[in-house]
């Protein structure tokens, strides 16, 4: 059996391209604002389920990044560029998860059980790094948005070592700041600019 390339849905409107820029956009800049206020590693329970509140607001966003990038084949139109979006879907679902627990869950945050889901965190922010490459090399997206996705996926490749090389204080500095430039101009790049990732079948 041959598989054919999944038209881009007509359905797809500005008004809905928006929606999903825009989701996108404020879950990290929620997540940003919590994270210069609390660092990524708070040192009280309040602080800890903020943050994990706003992680999982930024992970809710991410989904709306794919379901635009899915409706509009932004990887391309093989199987195995579309199938590399739904895998991340899958890895965001545990991560998205433990997010939610590690916040109202207070003395289960350091259980061996929780920690498994942690495991899906970083993995699914490097799978985002590797869709990001993706979407720059299959150019379906076109100018700002064709490239942004590199900058605003690349938060775990610049911000989880920066944190171990210069410290908790400027790692945390580094890390809210790049999903500012990153993730929450994405958003506001396709928001303003829908007609970038409108492709054709």
């Amino acid at each position: 059996m041959t598989l054919t390339a999944t038209p881009t849905s007509p359905t797809l409107t500005d008004t809905t391209i928006r929606r999903l820029a825009l989701g996108m956009s404020t879950g990290a800049l929620l997540w940003s604002a919590l994270s210069f206020t609390y660092g990524f590693q708070p040192t009280t329970n309040l602080g800890w389920m903020l943050t994990d509140l706003g992680g999982l607001a930024f992970q809710a966003g991410l989904m709306c990044l794919l379901a635009l990038m899915i409706r509009t084949q932004a990887t391309g139109t093989s199987k195995v560029a579309r199938v590399m979006l739904q895998v991340e879907r899958v890895l965001l679902v545990p991560a998205m998860t433990w997010s939610l627990l590690h916040a109202v869950l207070p003395d289960q945050r350091d259980a061996g059980w929780l920690a498994i889901l942690d495991i899906f965190w970083p993995l699914s922010m490097l799978g985002m790094f590797v869709i990001g490459v993706k979407v720059a090399f299959a150019g379906r997206w076109r100018g700002l948005a064709r490239v942004w996705p590199v900058v605003a996926e690349s938060w775990a490749v610049v911000s989880i070592p920066s944190m171990g090389i210069l410290g908790p204080e400027v790692g945390n500095l580094v890390g809210a700041t790049h999903l500012l430039i990153g993730y929450t101009t994405l958003g506001l790049i396709i928001a303003f600019r829908p007609e970038l990732v409108r492709t054709e079948s």
